[in-house]
Parts: structure tokens; sequence; C-alpha cells
């Protein structure tokens, strides 16, 4: 989910290559794209059973508890997506492209931690059903702009610098929100779902016309970011839903 014609991916393009290699890199992509989101899960899950203890609680409590560290956890969140997305980079080594989206994996499990674990402790929500559901919408969602972009082979690319200015929009009143402690409502889960769907087209749309073919681990990352963001919100206005 980044900016990516002005992230200087440039280059002779899927597009233009030949089909088989195109292919290949479409599968390529989208097969990392699935280990990611198992790995993610399974990341996932042994960080809420380490939670799921009363010290693993306590921890969890004070790091959300107090505005600054939620300050300082956006900060780390930020810097080590930047980061994971420049080591993935196409003219990067293959070990360090692969480390680069080991450590995305990890800053998106530790970003999904306080919501999954509040979602699956509160008996209203039903455990694990609220999680199964929203992570149903989301692969429909997702499944569903992925296919728009592939039968209409449209390139979205037009519309990367409104998603870029729309997120950082979005996170700035996130931030005045944490800074200054009022509660956002669910109109912003509502405008982050409609931005991750930018993004998903954005992306999709890029995997077919400007990525070149040894870029699938980076292209995969973009994937896996939209992908968090849209179930994040998803889940947030299920939740929201089931508590009024």
């Amino acid at each position: 989910m980044s900016h990516y014609l002005e992230d200087g991916y440039h280059g002779d393009a899927a597009a233009y290559a030949p089909e088989n290699a195109r292919l290949a890199f479409i599968r390529r992509t989208y097969l990392h794209l699935a280990v990611s989101v198992a790995a993610l899960v399974g990341v996932e899950a042994l960080l809420l059973q380490a939670v799921n203890t009363q010290g693993g609680q306590e921890v969890l409590a004070q790091w959300f508890r107090s505005p600054i560290s939620l300050l300082v956890i956006l900060g780390l969140f930020i810097a080590g997506g930047f980061l994971a997305r420049y080591l993935a980079r196409a003219n990067m080594p293959p070990a360090v492209k692969y480390l680069g989206l080991a450590m995305y994996i990890a800053i998106e499990a530790v970003f999904l931690l306080p919501i999954l674990f509040y979602a699956t402790q509160n008996p209203r929500f039903g455990g694990m059903q609220i999680i199964n559901e929203a992570a149903l919408l989301t692969m429909v969602t997702f499944g569903g702009l992925t296919l728009t972009v592939f039968i209409t082979k449209m390139d979205f690319s037009g519309i990367g610098p409104y998603l870029f200015a729309a997120g950082w929009v979005l996170f700035a009143v996130m931030l005045a929100g944490i800074i200054f402690g009022f509660g956002l409502g669910l109109w912003i889960s509502f405008a982050c779902i409609a931005l991750a769907a930018g993004y998903i087209l954005y992306d999709t749309s890029n995997i077919l016309h400007h990525y070149r073919t040894d870029e699938h681990v980076g292209a995969s990352l973009e994937l896996l970011a939209d992908v968090v963001l849209l179930f994040y919100h998803i889940l947030r206005v299920l939740m929201y839903t089931r508590n009024n």
C-alpha cells in the first residue's frame, strides 16, 4: 500500500513480458500473498496465546493505556513498514526481500493483536465467530475487487496520488484522536475500508501494468497491507455494531 509510481518501481513492466513470464509473476505474487496471510495467522495465534495470561494481559494493557505509548507504537509501525518495503524492493538480494516481507508480517501481527485479543475475550462478540465473519467479508471484498481489475484490465495507477493524500489525512485525524483523546466513531472505519478498497484496485492494477516480473515479493507485501487494513476495519465495524 505505497505510492507505487513515485517509489522508484520502474523498468520493464510485466505487462510487456512474454505471456508465460507474466503469468508466472502473477502466480508467484498471489502464492506469496497466501503464504504471508497464513504466516500472519500463525504468528497471531502464538501472540494471542502469549498474552492470554495474567502477565501478558497486563503488558498489553500497559502498551495501549497511555497516548505516549500509542504514539511510540504508531511511530515504530510506520518506520518499520517503510523499512520493510525498502528491503522488499526488486533491486535487493532475495534473502533481503524475504527479510522485509517477514518483518512486515511481524509488524502487522503486532498491529492486529489488541483488536483480536479484545474481540476473542469479549463474550458478546462470540469469540472466533466475529473474527471468521470479518475474514470472510475481507476475502469476498478482496476477491471481488481483484476480479474487477483482472476482468476489465483497467489501469488504476492514476488514483495513487489521491489515495496517498487520503491516507495521510486519515492518519492525521487518528493521530489527533490519540493526542486529544476524542473518539473517532464508526465513520473512520468506513473511510479506511474505502481507502483499502481503493488500494486493492491500485495495487492489483500495478501488478498487471507496472510491476516487473521480479517484483513478486514487494507486490505481495503491498497486497498484504491492503488485506490487513481492510480486515481490521471490517472487524471494527462488526464489533461496533454488536456493541450497540
